[in-house]
């Protein structure tokens, strides 16, 4: 019986992961901007967290300028504040004396739809998901067989990790989270909000404490306090997500 309710949630969430994550563009084509290293395939290596068992990270989806590293940033803001820059398609875990950890980042359509500050009053290990009464309205078809939701688990939109956004005391709806989609990490995507590899929000997630402050960019204002030496890069990382 155990069995048998997991396929059903696998093949539930089969159709509520593509609508909810796939990017916009085809699949990212192969790796075109060097070799991989040995330290990052180990960053990104299959792994085992609360029991669940985390793929490793494909390298075509991989490059040294896309993984999880320190950089010169120079954000006016204090050590441990996290700023996400949706048009550049990164987020930055200030580090204090202009050095941030940057991480890639997937944008849905809700990710442009909140910019300024919140906070994050907490986060949760493997979230629970439920589509929201917009996306019910929306496309019945695919979410209303998970309309109560699905538990955490690699079938979950959600991934290993969710970091919620409030602003004033109220949700803003905003969560920086997990994929089972690592496709779609570093795209333009269809829907929900900020998402990252599993392996780099457990990283992230152990850093952030409560009440952490996060900056949200506007779309136009991509790269933003980053250093000029960083924009070949970000555009050849642009041309190969186009393909």
């Amino acid at each position: 019986m155990i069995a048998l309710t997991r396929l059903r949630l696998r093949a539930l969430a089969l159709l509520a992961v593509p609508s909810l994550l796939a990017a916009c563009a085809t699949t990212l084509p192969p790796n075109q901007l060097g070799e991989i290293s040995d330290d990052t395939r180990a960053m990104y290596a299959a792994t085992v967290d609360n029991g669940i068992e985390i793929p490793a990270v494909d390298d075509k989806y991989l490059t040294e300028f896309r993984k999880r590293q320190l950089v010169p940033y120079h954000a006016p803001f204090a050590p441990g504040t996290i700023v996400v820059d949706p048009g550049g398609k990164f987020l930055y875990h200030l580090q204090g004396e202009d050095m941030a950890m940057r991480y890639l980042i997937a944008v849905g359509a809700q990710g442009y739809g909140f910019s300024g500050e919140a906070v994050i009053p907490f986060q949760r290990d493997w979230p629970y998901w439920t589509p929201t009464k917009n996306m019910l309205r929306r496309d019945p078809e695919t979410y209303g067989p998970v309309k109560n939701g699905l538990p955490g688990g690699m079938e979950n939109p959600l991934g290993a990790r969710a970091l919620y956004l409030y602003k004033n005391g109220r949700d803003t709806l905003y969560r920086i989270h997990g994929t089972p989609s690592p496709w779609t990490v570093g795209h333009a995507t269809s829907s929900g909000c900020i998402r990252m590899f599993n392996q780099d929000v457990i990283y992230l997630a152990e850093q952030v404490e409560k009440g952490t402050k996060v900056v949200v960019l506007k779309k136009e204002e991509a790269g933003k306090w980053t250093d000029g030496a960083e924009v070949p890069e970000l555009v050849a990382m642009a041309e190969q997500a186009s393909g």
